[in-house]
């Protein structure tokens, strides 16, 4: 059984953008920050997980609904090993994969909260392709960590579009495009805060 408090997030999923692995560095440093005992914290166990179709070695993302159920399965199996619900299990991921994380939440899988790196609110150069119909549903804690130049949405855009989540709101903007470049201990830094004070 977990020893975490009752009401604090007992373990985090973390996923991958469409065009990574669960290895990739960013990843890598949010839950090598997380897992480290502080003072403060016995520290937090992470599992980074990829998606089926990279596990199938093929390049095309999963559908929503193949993502959200595997997301869904992968919560609880966590959930299971930390013993606590999934409700005491935070998702998140880069990009693609944060995207299936919250459409997961939205979709009904009870979580912690929401950890969204470099979410994409649009394709590039595409701003009326919108990503954001299920912010409505998502009634958790969200903390959103972008770059200040991201082709995929703009600090603005965010702001403007997260007003629609009724789930508390964190936004913490970086210097750097999509893939916030050179600034793994930053996105690990702000993911560790957000997750300390919740």
């Amino acid at each position: 059984m977990s020893t975490a408090s009752p009401s604090r997030p007992a373990g985090l999923l973390l996923t991958p953008g469409a065009g990574a692995d669960r290895d990739h560095h960013t990843l890598r440093a949010v839950a090598d920050r997380l897992a480290t005992p502080t003072p403060t914290s016995p520290g937090l166990p992470v599992r980074r997980v990829d998606f089926p179709y990279r596990l199938a070695g093929k390049r095309a993302p999963d559908r929503p609904p193949v993502a959200i159920a595997h997301l869904r399965a992968e919560a609880e199996d966590l959930a299971a090993e930390l013993g606590v619900g999934t409700e005491r299990i935070l998702l998140g991921g880069r990009s693609y994969g944060g995207r299936m994380c919250s459409m997961a939440v939205a979709d009904g899988l009870p979580a912690a909260g929401l950890v969204l790196l470099s979410y994409p609110l649009h394709p590039p150069g595409k701003p009326e392709k919108l990503r954001v119909d299920h912010f409505g549903q998502l009634d958790v804690p969200v903390l959103f960590v972008s770059g200040d130049r991201d082709p995929f949405g703009s600090p603005g855009e965010l702001a403007a579009h997260t007003a629609a989540v009724p789930g508390p709101v964190s936004t913490v903007t970086l210097p750097g495009a999509h893939d916030v470049r050179n600034q793994d201990d930053a996105v690990a830094a702000a993911v560790a805060d957000w997750v300390a004070a919740l």
